[in-house]
Protein backbone atom coordinates (compact mmCIF):
# COMPACT_ATOMS: atom_id res chain seq x y z
CA UNK A 1 0.00 0.00 0.00
CA UNK A 2 2.86 2.52 0.97
CA UNK A 3 4.79 1.71 -2.48
CA UNK A 4 0.86 2.55 -4.04
CA UNK A 5 0.49 5.52 -2.49
CA UNK A 6 4.15 6.79 -3.25
CA UNK A 7 3.34 6.40 -6.99
CA UNK A 8 0.14 7.95 -6.70
CA UNK A 9 2.18 11.03 -5.52
CA UNK A 10 4.91 10.02 -8.25
CA UNK A 11 2.18 10.85 -10.94
CA UNK A 12 0.86 13.35 -9.30
CA UNK A 13 4.02 15.68 -9.30
CA UNK A 14 4.97 14.20 -12.81
CA UNK A 15 1.72 15.82 -14.17
CA UNK A 16 2.71 18.99 -12.13
CA UNK A 17 5.74 19.07 -14.45
CA UNK A 18 4.55 18.10 -17.64
CA UNK A 19 1.62 20.58 -17.34
CA UNK A 20 3.23 23.36 -16.79
CA UNK A 21 6.47 22.81 -18.66
CA UNK A 22 4.69 20.83 -21.79
CA UNK A 23 7.31 18.25 -21.15
CA UNK A 24 8.61 15.92 -18.30
CA UNK A 25 6.46 13.72 -17.39
CA UNK A 26 8.22 10.66 -18.53
CA UNK A 27 11.55 11.90 -17.50
CA UNK A 28 10.45 12.39 -13.83
CA UNK A 29 7.76 9.89 -13.58
CA UNK A 30 10.51 7.07 -14.97
CA UNK A 31 13.53 8.52 -12.97
CA UNK A 32 11.16 8.07 -9.87
CA UNK A 33 9.85 4.94 -10.65
CA UNK A 34 13.38 3.67 -10.97
CA UNK A 35 14.26 5.33 -7.78
CA UNK A 36 11.78 3.00 -5.57
CA UNK A 37 12.63 -0.02 -6.96
CA UNK A 38 11.12 -0.64 -10.48
CA UNK A 39 13.04 -2.22 -13.36
CA UNK A 40 13.74 -0.21 -16.16
CA UNK A 41 11.32 -2.04 -18.66
CA UNK A 42 8.81 -2.44 -16.16
CA UNK A 43 9.26 2.00 -15.30
CA UNK A 44 8.70 2.89 -19.13
CA UNK A 45 5.90 0.19 -19.19
CA UNK A 46 4.12 1.39 -16.47
CA UNK A 47 4.63 5.26 -17.29
CA UNK A 48 3.64 4.90 -21.44
CA UNK A 49 0.41 3.24 -20.33
CA UNK A 50 -0.38 5.49 -17.97
CA UNK A 51 0.26 8.22 -20.54
CA UNK A 52 -2.23 6.89 -22.70
CA UNK A 53 -4.67 8.57 -20.16
CA UNK A 54 -3.17 11.31 -19.63
CA UNK A 55 -2.20 12.39 -23.01
CA UNK A 56 -5.31 11.66 -24.36
CA UNK A 57 -7.23 14.15 -22.20
CA UNK A 58 -4.46 16.55 -23.33
CA UNK A 59 -4.40 16.19 -26.65
CA UNK A 60 -8.45 16.37 -26.55
CA UNK A 61 -8.22 19.85 -24.51
CA UNK A 62 -5.62 21.38 -27.00
CA UNK A 63 -7.30 20.36 -30.04
CA UNK A 64 -10.52 22.29 -28.48
CA UNK A 65 -8.53 25.13 -27.30
CA UNK A 66 -6.49 25.62 -31.15
CA UNK A 67 -3.33 24.56 -30.54
CA UNK A 68 -3.01 21.63 -32.46
CA UNK A 69 -1.56 21.98 -36.03
CA UNK A 70 -2.67 18.60 -37.69
CA UNK A 71 0.29 18.30 -40.16
CA UNK A 72 3.02 18.80 -37.56
CA UNK A 73 0.79 16.39 -35.75
CA UNK A 74 1.29 13.36 -38.25
CA UNK A 75 4.72 14.28 -39.55
CA UNK A 76 5.95 14.07 -35.94
CA UNK A 77 3.84 11.58 -34.51
CA UNK A 78 4.30 9.24 -37.01
CA UNK A 79 8.21 8.42 -36.86
CA UNK A 80 8.01 9.19 -33.07
CA UNK A 81 5.53 5.88 -33.19
CA UNK A 82 8.21 3.86 -35.61
CA UNK A 83 10.84 5.00 -33.13
CA UNK A 84 9.06 4.06 -30.23
CA UNK A 85 8.42 1.02 -31.44
CA UNK A 86 12.25 -0.24 -31.99
CA UNK A 87 12.88 1.71 -28.39
CA UNK A 88 10.71 -0.22 -26.30
CA UNK A 89 11.31 -3.59 -28.28
CA UNK A 90 15.10 -3.21 -27.40
CA UNK A 91 14.34 -2.15 -23.44
CA UNK A 92 12.54 -5.65 -23.28
CA UNK A 93 15.23 -7.67 -24.33
CA UNK A 94 17.90 -6.09 -22.48
CA UNK A 95 18.81 -7.98 -18.86
CA UNK A 96 17.86 -5.36 -16.27
CA UNK A 97 22.00 -4.87 -14.86
CA UNK A 98 22.03 -3.56 -18.23
CA UNK A 99 19.09 -1.69 -18.72
CA UNK A 100 19.47 0.19 -15.65
CA UNK A 101 22.77 2.24 -16.34
CA UNK A 102 21.20 2.85 -19.90
CA UNK A 103 18.24 4.63 -19.12
CA UNK A 104 19.79 6.11 -16.19
CA UNK A 105 22.41 7.52 -18.63
CA UNK A 106 19.50 8.86 -21.15
CA UNK A 107 17.35 10.52 -18.30
CA UNK A 108 20.67 11.96 -16.63
CA UNK A 109 21.29 13.63 -19.73
CA UNK A 110 17.97 15.09 -20.62
CA UNK A 111 17.57 16.48 -16.75
CA UNK A 112 21.27 18.34 -17.81
CA UNK A 113 19.57 19.10 -21.05
CA UNK A 114 16.15 20.38 -19.38
CA UNK A 115 18.11 21.93 -16.68
CA UNK A 116 20.44 23.89 -19.20
CA UNK A 117 17.97 24.57 -21.41
CA UNK A 118 15.79 27.03 -18.68
CA UNK A 119 18.17 28.46 -16.61
CA UNK A 120 21.04 29.16 -19.84
CA UNK A 121 18.97 29.69 -22.43
CA UNK A 122 15.24 30.20 -22.43
CA UNK A 123 12.86 28.80 -25.44
CA UNK A 124 12.32 31.71 -28.04
CA UNK A 125 8.64 32.87 -28.71
CA UNK A 126 7.18 32.98 -32.19
CA UNK A 127 3.67 33.55 -33.30
CA UNK A 128 3.00 31.10 -36.16
CA UNK A 129 0.12 29.20 -35.85
CA UNK A 130 1.15 26.82 -38.39
CA UNK A 131 4.85 25.09 -38.11
CA UNK A 132 6.50 26.06 -41.44
CA UNK A 133 9.00 23.09 -40.95
CA UNK A 134 9.34 19.90 -43.46
CA UNK A 135 9.26 16.64 -43.94
CA UNK A 136 13.28 17.06 -43.26
CA UNK A 137 13.37 18.20 -40.42
CA UNK A 138 10.30 16.39 -38.84
CA UNK A 139 10.76 12.87 -39.80
CA UNK A 140 13.96 12.33 -37.83
CA UNK A 141 12.69 14.68 -35.10
CA UNK A 142 10.36 12.48 -34.83
CA UNK A 143 12.40 9.12 -34.89
CA UNK A 144 14.63 9.88 -32.94
CA UNK A 145 12.18 11.36 -30.02
CA UNK A 146 9.92 8.48 -30.11
CA UNK A 147 13.26 6.21 -29.64
CA UNK A 148 14.39 8.22 -26.69
CA UNK A 149 10.60 8.19 -25.17
CA UNK A 150 10.99 4.42 -25.17
CA UNK A 151 14.33 3.71 -24.19
CA UNK A 152 14.68 6.58 -21.61
CA UNK A 153 10.99 6.21 -19.68
CA UNK A 154 10.78 9.60 -21.11
CA UNK A 155 11.76 11.96 -23.60
CA UNK A 156 9.56 12.81 -26.33
CA UNK A 157 9.52 16.15 -24.70
CA UNK A 158 12.48 17.09 -24.02
CA UNK A 159 13.60 15.90 -27.51
CA UNK A 160 10.69 17.41 -29.78
CA UNK A 161 9.13 20.56 -27.81
CA UNK A 162 12.47 21.89 -26.82
CA UNK A 163 14.22 21.62 -30.45
CA UNK A 164 10.54 23.37 -32.01
CA UNK A 165 10.63 26.15 -29.91
CA UNK A 166 14.64 26.59 -30.17
CA UNK A 167 14.21 26.86 -33.85
CA UNK A 168 11.83 30.00 -33.10
CA UNK A 169 9.27 29.64 -36.18
CA UNK A 170 6.24 28.15 -34.58
CA UNK A 171 3.85 29.48 -31.71
CA UNK A 172 4.91 28.12 -28.30
CA UNK A 173 0.94 27.26 -27.95
CA UNK A 174 1.56 25.51 -31.01
CA UNK A 175 4.40 23.45 -30.62
CA UNK A 176 2.66 22.51 -27.12
CA UNK A 177 -0.60 21.20 -27.98
CA UNK A 178 1.10 19.60 -31.34
CA UNK A 179 3.72 17.95 -29.46
CA UNK A 180 1.14 16.81 -26.62
CA UNK A 181 -1.16 15.79 -29.29
CA UNK A 182 1.03 13.26 -31.45
CA UNK A 183 3.09 11.97 -28.37
CA UNK A 184 -0.68 9.99 -27.89
CA UNK A 185 1.03 7.88 -31.18
CA UNK A 186 3.94 7.71 -29.56
CA UNK A 187 2.67 6.31 -26.72
CA UNK A 188 0.62 3.74 -28.01
CA UNK A 189 2.92 2.29 -30.15
CA UNK A 190 5.82 2.06 -27.03
CA UNK A 191 2.49 0.69 -24.96
CA UNK A 192 2.24 -1.98 -27.69
CA UNK A 193 6.06 -3.18 -27.87
CA UNK A 194 6.02 -3.63 -24.40
CA UNK A 195 2.88 -5.64 -24.13
CA UNK A 196 4.39 -7.45 -27.11
CA UNK A 197 7.96 -7.52 -25.34
CA UNK A 198 7.21 -8.03 -21.27
CA UNK A 199 3.39 -9.89 -21.49
CA UNK A 200 1.08 -8.54 -19.27
CA UNK A 201 2.89 -10.84 -16.23
CA UNK A 202 6.08 -8.27 -16.70
CA UNK A 203 3.51 -5.45 -15.69
CA UNK A 204 1.91 -4.63 -12.58
CA UNK A 205 -1.35 -2.42 -13.74
CA UNK A 206 -1.36 -1.23 -9.77
CA UNK A 207 1.08 0.91 -10.69
CA UNK A 208 -0.46 2.10 -13.90
CA UNK A 209 -3.31 3.11 -12.18
CA UNK A 210 -1.97 5.04 -9.56
CA UNK A 211 -0.18 7.12 -11.85
CA UNK A 212 -3.08 7.71 -14.11
CA UNK A 213 -5.07 8.57 -10.66
CA UNK A 214 -2.14 11.21 -9.63
CA UNK A 215 -2.02 12.66 -13.18
CA UNK A 216 -5.23 13.40 -13.73
CA UNK A 217 -5.50 14.61 -10.02
CA UNK A 218 -2.58 17.56 -11.02
CA UNK A 219 -3.73 18.60 -14.40
CA UNK A 220 -6.06 21.33 -12.78
CA UNK A 221 -3.41 21.96 -10.51
CA UNK A 222 -0.84 22.26 -13.32
CA UNK A 223 -2.84 25.14 -14.92
CA UNK A 224 -2.63 26.98 -11.88
CA UNK A 225 0.94 26.18 -11.30
CA UNK A 226 1.98 27.69 -14.65
CA UNK A 227 0.43 30.92 -14.09
CA UNK A 228 2.25 31.33 -10.69
CA UNK A 229 5.92 29.59 -11.47
CA UNK A 230 7.94 30.72 -14.71
CA UNK A 231 8.34 28.46 -16.53
CA UNK A 232 12.35 29.18 -16.03
CA UNK A 233 12.62 28.38 -12.80
CA UNK A 234 10.43 25.19 -12.73
CA UNK A 235 12.24 23.80 -15.74
CA UNK A 236 15.78 24.38 -13.75
CA UNK A 237 14.37 22.98 -11.19
CA UNK A 238 12.78 19.96 -12.55
CA UNK A 239 16.01 19.21 -14.37
CA UNK A 240 18.79 19.00 -11.53
CA UNK A 241 15.99 16.46 -9.94
CA UNK A 242 16.14 14.32 -12.75
CA UNK A 243 19.74 14.44 -12.65
CA UNK A 244 20.48 13.71 -9.01
CA UNK A 245 17.74 11.05 -9.35
CA UNK A 246 19.18 9.04 -11.55
CA UNK A 247 23.21 9.78 -10.51
CA UNK A 248 23.25 7.11 -8.08
CA UNK A 249 22.83 4.16 -10.51
CA UNK A 250 25.09 5.75 -12.95
CA UNK A 251 28.00 5.90 -10.18
CA UNK A 252 27.16 2.28 -9.31
CA UNK A 253 27.46 1.58 -13.21
CA UNK A 254 30.75 2.85 -12.83
CA UNK A 255 31.86 1.07 -9.80
CA UNK A 256 32.98 4.89 -8.05
CA UNK A 257 33.60 5.16 -4.46
CA UNK A 258 31.50 6.83 -1.57
CA UNK A 259 34.25 9.39 -1.43
CA UNK A 260 34.04 9.94 -5.02
CA UNK A 261 30.10 9.59 -5.17
CA UNK A 262 29.29 11.96 -2.43
CA UNK A 263 32.15 15.20 -3.89
CA UNK A 264 30.20 14.21 -7.75
CA UNK A 265 26.99 15.00 -5.22
CA UNK A 266 27.96 18.06 -3.64
CA UNK A 267 29.33 19.42 -6.78
CA UNK A 268 26.02 18.60 -9.31
CA UNK A 269 23.75 19.90 -6.12
CA UNK A 270 26.04 23.18 -5.93
CA UNK A 271 25.70 23.72 -10.19
CA UNK A 272 22.14 23.23 -9.64
CA UNK A 273 21.36 26.02 -7.20
CA UNK A 274 23.68 28.00 -9.05
CA UNK A 275 21.69 27.31 -11.77
CA UNK A 276 18.34 28.04 -9.97
CA UNK A 277 19.73 31.12 -8.43
CA UNK A 278 20.56 32.45 -12.34
CA UNK A 279 17.30 31.80 -13.08
CA UNK A 280 15.15 33.43 -10.82
CA UNK A 281 17.53 36.26 -10.95
CA UNK A 282 16.99 36.72 -15.07
CA UNK A 283 13.79 36.02 -14.38
CA UNK A 284 13.03 38.99 -11.87
CA UNK A 285 15.35 41.17 -14.46
CA UNK A 286 12.77 40.08 -17.15
CA UNK A 287 9.71 41.36 -15.19
CA UNK A 288 11.15 44.34 -13.58
CA UNK A 289 9.40 47.49 -14.75
CA UNK A 290 11.57 49.89 -16.69
CA UNK A 291 12.68 53.35 -15.84
CA UNK A 292 10.91 55.00 -17.79
CA UNK A 293 7.30 53.08 -16.87
CA UNK A 294 7.95 53.18 -13.20
CA UNK A 295 8.36 56.71 -13.53
CA UNK A 296 5.04 56.95 -15.31
CA UNK A 297 3.41 55.21 -12.65
CA UNK A 298 4.96 57.06 -9.70
CA UNK A 299 3.91 60.51 -11.01
CA UNK A 300 0.46 59.01 -12.52
CA UNK A 301 -2.51 61.13 -10.80
CA UNK A 302 -4.35 59.12 -8.23
CA UNK A 303 -7.86 57.97 -8.92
Amino acid sequence: MRRLITLGVVGLLAQLVDGSLGMGYGATSSSLLLAVGLTPAAASAAVHLAELGTNAVSGAAHWRLGNVDRRLVLRLGVPGAIGAFGGATLLSHLSTSAAAPVMAGILAVLGVYILCRFALRPPATARAGASPHGARFLVPLGFVGGFVDATGGGGWGPVSTTTLLSAGRTAPRTVVGSVDTSEFLVTLSASVAFLLGLGTAGIDFRYVAVLLAGGLVAAPAAAWLVSRLPATVLGTGVGGLIVLTNLRTILGATGASAGVGRSVYAAVVLAWVSLVLLAVRRHRERTAPSPARQLERETAPAG
